[in-house]
């Protein structure tokens, strides 16, 4: 299962990834955690101090190892360096599992113990000095699209990924990844802004969303939310001393979250299980496609000096049954 966490800045989307990401591990179920968004803080909501979270490896640092890892035989992809962040794979390509060791995530990832279980932890990495004036975030995240564009996930494992804030998360076909992307929502109306803004953006591409009130205080927000956003409010989180506990550095021991935050997160999880069901794996790929050519057009032809369509396998659709066949290595 692959799920997004989205919303503005200053939501609580972070926050709400990190005790998802705790649940799951609890209930014993593996988990890799992204932290996609230009401000870095998904690894000390996990518990990590700065100095742990400044060490953590850059997926965009390792972006030619993974690219050419990816690209195993694929006939083609003449080289790595011809390879984009939308490059679908094809016959030939190297295909990630969540529940493997591969030297992707040998690179780039890193085991992070939580009270209750662990998860393995992947990061962009922040926006640095030299990027200043010369780089969009975009291109960091472009790791965690090809990686997603490369992956197979089975029943009963989970990528959880926190994206960029805003209207960021859909500067790439990235927002096409997930199987269940919960988009937290403050009860104000920029909060309700930015809901009709990604609704708006995700309904030409199916995209299956459900809101997380964040931040309620009582049944007049719960009432706000309801009116404006409808059956989209899946589920409503209000105070919680575990979690400024755990923004002060101090967390308790995870089993003592409240039990209403807790039956939140249980909702959340028996939600994101019923996108399981509803994958098609033929429109995935169909979108990869999509979103790939736009690309080749737009920059990367012109960028590459090549007909990067030609990278297209048409014969090729990404699909659970590609998980019990070996991969070329």
């Amino acid at each position: 299962m692959k799920i997004a966490f989205v919303g503005k800045g200053g939501s609580g989307k972070t926050t709400l990834s990190s005790l998802f990401i705790r649940h799951l591990a609890a209930e014993g179920i593996p988990v890799t955690a992204v932290d996609a968004d230009i401000n870095q803080h998904l690894g000390p909501a996990l518990g990590l101090d700065e100095d742990e979270a400044a060490a953590l490896p850059a997926l965009g640092a390792h972006l030619p190892e993974i690219k050419e890892y990816l690209r195993g035989a694929n006939p083609r992809i003449a080289s790595a360096e011809a390879m984009i962040k939308t490059t679908p794979p094809g016959r030939g390509s190297r295909l990630l599992r969540l529940s493997e060791d591969n030297p992707v995530y040998t690179a780039c990832a890193r085991r992070v113990p939580l009270d209750e279980g662990e998860a393995r932890l992947m990061v962009t990495g922040p926006f640095a000095e030299s990027d200043l004036g010369v780089a969009c975030y975009h291109s960091k995240v472009g790791a965690v699209e090809l990686c997603l564009n490369h992956l197979v996930d089975g029943r009963g494992e989970y990528l959880v990924v926190d994206m960029t804030a805003g209207s960021d998360s859909f500067a790439s076909g990235l927002f096409t990844r997930f199987d269940m992307t919960f988009l937290v929502v403050e009860p104000t109306r920029k909060g309700v802004g930015v809901y009709r803004q990604y609704t708006e953006y995700a309904r030409d591409f199916g995209v299956a969303l459900a809101v997380v009130g964040n931040k309620v205080q009582g049944v007049d927000d719960i009432a706000f939310l309801r009116a404006e956003v409808g059956d989209d409010l899946l589920v409503t989180v209000g105070h919680s001393e575990w979690v400024r506990a755990m923004e002060k550095g101090r967390p308790p021991r995870f089993g003592l979250l409240e039990e209403a935050n807790r039956e939140a997160l249980r909702t959340l999880h028996a939600r994101a299980d019923t996108g399981y069901a509803a994958r098609d794996w033929g429109r995935y790929t169909e979108q990869m496609v999509h979103f790939h050519r736009r690309n080749a057009e737009s920059w990367g032809n012109e960028r590459t000096g090549l007909d990067l369509a030609a990278q297209i396998d048409p014969g090729f659709v990404l699909s659970e049954s590609l998980l019990s066949q070996s991969s070329a290595h």
